[in-house]
């Protein structure tokens, strides 16, 4: 799995790219609640369990949050409406406060938040499923010869 630096990046280019399509329909406030998705959303579980394991206190409890926090669907069905309320009373108090410009002044609506939360879960998973191409010494065997020869040359 990368780490954070590449899910920020990822998720602020993509934004980025959203924004430009778009022609304003995808605004910062969007992009902001995007790329905070992409970037600690699922990890919470990940998270919980190094807590847990931390102060020795509910280390069963860290670590079946884990399993299923840390999954694409699952943070979405399990964590997905609670967000979607969360961010869309902060999508509110951020432009009420004047702490983040929106073009159209509206907050983010919870079915907003909804779809930012679950295609935050997909695309931080898109990057931790990218970087997991890990061949074990047991799988060379089953590839072809000209496969194995290149792996051979291009490995340390």
């Amino acid at each position: 799995m990368p780490g954070p630096g590449p899910h920020m990046m990822y998720a602020l280019t993509s934004g980025q790219a959203l924004m430009s399509v778009s022609n304003g329909r995808f605004s910062p406030h969007h992009c902001l609640a995007y790329a905070v998705n992409a970037f600690f959303g699922p990890d919470l579980g990940s998270f919980s369990e190094w807590l847990t394991s931390t102060l020795g206190l509910g280390r069963a409890l860290g670590s079946a949050v884990e399993d299923y926090i840390h999954h694409p669907f699952y943070y979405v069905l399990i964590l997905g409406f609670p967000l979607s309320i969360l961010y869309s009373w902060a999508s509110g108090f951020v432009l009420r406060k004047g702490l983040l410009d929106s073009v159209s002044g509206v907050p983010l609506t919870r079915r907003q938040c909804f779809f930012l939360v679950s295609a935050g879960s997909l695309s931080h998973f898109f990057l931790d499923h990218l970087f997991e191409c890990v061949f074990e010494a047991s799988d060379m065997v089953n590839l072809p010869q000209s496969t194995r020869t290149k792996l051979e040359r291009h490995s340390l």
